[in-house]
């Protein structure tokens, strides 16, 4: 009768066994899921700074032209308002580059801008 009672929780045990690696093994699919996102992540980031960038030229360009237009003054406004565009997109380049080293919630994070 121990033996019954011995092979019994043998049993029970090879099966909590079993289902602790499957949980595991269903934990680490979605551990490698997860740094395949990262990857995508750091896509999207070049992304959003190069749109940056092509907004502060397209918003300067745009600025200039209509300040062009309305004074007369041909190449003079476009040409300053591109090159604080340009500016403008850079420093927000650096700024979303400065955000990839942080993590969340870290304290000093925030400099005043």
């Amino acid at each position: 009768m121990a033996e019954d009672d011995h092979e019994a929780a043998r049993t029970r045990d090879a099966e909590r066994l079993r289902e602790l690696e499957a949980r595991l093994d269903a934990r680490s699919t979605q551990n490698q899921a997860s740094r395949g996102e990262e990857h995508f992540s750091q896509a999207n980031i070049a992304w959003r700074m190069v749109t940056e960038l092509v907004a502060g030229l397209g918003l300067g360009f745009g600025i200039g032209y209509g300040l062009d237009y309305l004074t007369g003054l041909q190449p003079v406004f476009m040409v300053v308002f591109v090159l604080l565009g340009l500016v403008a997109g850079i420093r927000t380049m650096m700024r979303t580059a400065s955000e990839i080293g942080r993590t969340p919630g870290a304290p000093g994070d925030d400099k005043g801008e």
